[in-house]
């Protein structure tokens, strides 16, 4: 059974940074993307970042460019989404995901599995 636990979250004061992890386990995943979402109060659920786990290509989403990098640690088999110079329309609710395909989409739906999410506040 494939499980995603994030972890990492929390408040930050405005220009702070944070790194999120997401631990991923119940199968390999070389033939996965691993992504990013966030969904703020009210808001839709939306991409921020992702990577294709044996290629290690990454895309973004364009508010979080120059900001945010996503990488993979194999031997760990995790997923890390380092935030800096964050703002206060950056916090919501952070989602890992997992996709079964070598190419990196952007639309939640697409992905499989999904982890609980873990609260990330900016104050200002």
């Amino acid at each position: 059974q494939v499980q995603l636990v994030e972890s990492g979250g929390g408040l930050v004061e405005a220009g702070g940074s944070l790194r999120l992890s997401c631990a991923a386990s119940g199968r390999t995943f070389s033939d996965y993307v691993m992504g990013w979402f966030r969904q703020a109060p009210g808001k839709e659920r939306e991409f921020v970042a992702a990577i294709s786990w044996s290629a290690g290509r990454t895309a973004y989403a364009h508010f979080v460019k120059g900001r945010f990098t996503i990488s993979r640690d194999y031997a760990k088999n995790t997923v890390y989404l380092q935030m800096n110079s964050l703002k206060p329309e950056d916090t919501a609710v952070y989602y890992c995901a997992a996709d079964r395909s070598f190419g990196i989409s952007t639309v939640k739906n697409e992905y499989d599995y999904w982890g609980q999410g873990t609260q990330v506040t900016v104050s200002s």
